[in-house]
């Protein structure tokens, strides 16, 4: 890796002078939601029935013996990744 001594010739400073374009007719602004309960309600729902079903299909797996095999031990690591700077 090479250094070059001459600094990297910037380009001038672009200077936009944009105007905004608005919509031909206003649009209406919509109504804020009536039911934030039933919203709560809908998403607690969900939540149940998709760890209804997550632990229907965990039991299922642990009838059946696994088919990939028994797991004997488990091991986890934690990566720490450090970036250097070369001088």
């Amino acid at each position: 890796m090479s250094r070059v001594s001459d600094p990297i010739a910037l380009p001038a400073e672009e200077v936009l002078d944009g105007v905004p374009v608005l919509a031909d007719e206003p649009q209406p602004l919509l109504p804020a939601r009536q039911r934030p309960a039933a919203q709560a309600v809908v998403v607690a729902a969900g939540s149940f029935v998709a760890g209804v079903a997550t632990l229907a299909m965990v039991q299922r797996r642990r009838r059946r013996g696994g088919e990939l095999g028994e797991v004997l031990g488990s091991n986890s690591f934690l990566i720490d990744v450090h970036l250097l700077r070369r001088n």
